[in-house]
């Protein structure tokens, strides 16, 4: 299937304050949320890299130890099995990407 209606998704609430809506390629994991200010992301790790975009509000970042804002604009790459959190600092919207697939994640 070439082409994804993201809105036709159905939302799941993955963490408390993180809504999102899941689709997959052969290769990559998209998961595309809205976020509530004050929400996290513990601190984790994964065999995917992973890619954050944030389309309007901010996150704070850890990766590794180094601290770092994400908004439009700024993205952030969490390398393979690089240990990193996650802290909404307002509300918002990002799309994540994961490579290779995350098979958890599916629809």
């Amino acid at each position: 299937m070439p082409f994804v209606d993201i809105n036709s998704l159905n939302v799941v609430e993955r963490l408390p304050g993180w809504f999102g809506r899941y689709f997959q390629s052969a290769n990559m994991t998209f998961a595309h949320y809205d976020f509530k200010r004050g929400s996290s992301i513990h601190e984790h790790f994964h065999a995917q890299e992973e890619v954050y975009e944030v389309i309007e509000g901010e996150l704070e970042m850890t990766v590794e130890g180094e601290p770092g804002i994400v908004r439009p604009g700024v993205a952030a790459i969490v390398p393979s099995n690089a240990r990193h959190s996650v802290k909404a600092l307002s509300d918002g919207r990002a799309i994540i990407v994961d490579y290779p697939v995350r098979r958890e994640f599916s629809s």
